[in-house]
């Protein structure tokens, strides 16, 4: 059903070499604390799980952590980390895992995998149908960086480290966008990688939400609760299913 990207077993097997710089803890430790603090003492499910980034601190805090993923490559890589994470293999935007949850969230801007507007809808929806009432769907999300496009500029850089260069391209009437990734590794090497994405703005996010039954709760600029301005390029942003 998914239009998204499909993590095969080679890029799964480097993905948490390839991404260390998501794995820093100036990254990842506010995300999993706010998350925590979401969570309270409920279950939490995670979309697109992938190698367990998130998850497996999560659970480290004492969370329940479930996880729905496409990719079964991204799976096996989890499950050599931690094998008692259950996780369904399936898209965001349909599949199911048993049971009810306090929380459901998507980071790192992984709902923009599903690259129809439809999709999306159908992500916040399966997020509500998966809450209890009163539970909380969270997204971490980026601010397209359309505003930073001088005349005749084709790419906007959205990484720049030592082993890692990533830069996007939008096609502004479709919202479709494509992120490129040059990746140096520990023996020398160089490598080349693109995944492609549907950009969403907060108040489409919003509107999906409302589609879901689910209300705006609070949005900020990033895991450490900075305030949410005009010149912020990330959201993580919490709805509220009523009850």
């Amino acid at each position: 059903m998914t239009s998204s990207d499909l993590w095969d077993a080679e890029t799964a097997k480097h993905y948490d070499e390839s991404s260390a710089f998501m794995f820093a803890p100036e990254v990842l430790v506010p995300a999993v604390s706010f998350l925590a603090d979401v969570a309270g003492e409920g279950r939490a499910l995670e979309f697109a799980i992938g190698t367990g980034r998130v998850a497996i601190p999560l659970v480290e805090r004492g969370v329940s952590v479930c996880g729905i993923e496409l990719s079964q490559p991204m799976v096996d890589q989890l499950h050599q980390k931690r094998s008692n994470i259950p996780v369904v293999i399936g898209d965001m935007a349909t599949s199911t895992m048993p049971g009810q949850f306090s929380l459901v969230y998507v980071v790192w801007n992984t709902i923009g995998n599903l690259r129809t507007q439809a999709e999306q809808v159908a992500c916040f929806r399966n997020a509500a149908r998966h809450l209890v009432a009163g539970g909380r769907f969270v997204i971490e999300l980026w601010i397209p960086g359309i505003r930073r496009f001088p005349p005749g500029q084709a790419a906007v850089p959205f990484h720049v480290g030592q082993r890692h260069v990533g830069f996007d391209t939008y096609d502004m009437t479709t919202q479709q966008g494509t992120s490129h990734h040059y990746r140096r590794h520990v023996d020398g090497r160089v490598t080349y990688g693109a995944s492609n994405f549907r950009y969403i703005w907060p108040a489409e996010c919003d509107l999906m939400a409302q589609l879901a039954g689910m209300d705006l709760e609070r949005r900020v600029a990033d895991w450490g609760g900075g305030p949410f301005t005009n010149d912020s390029e990330s959201h993580v942003s919490v709805w509220r299913k009523p009850g």
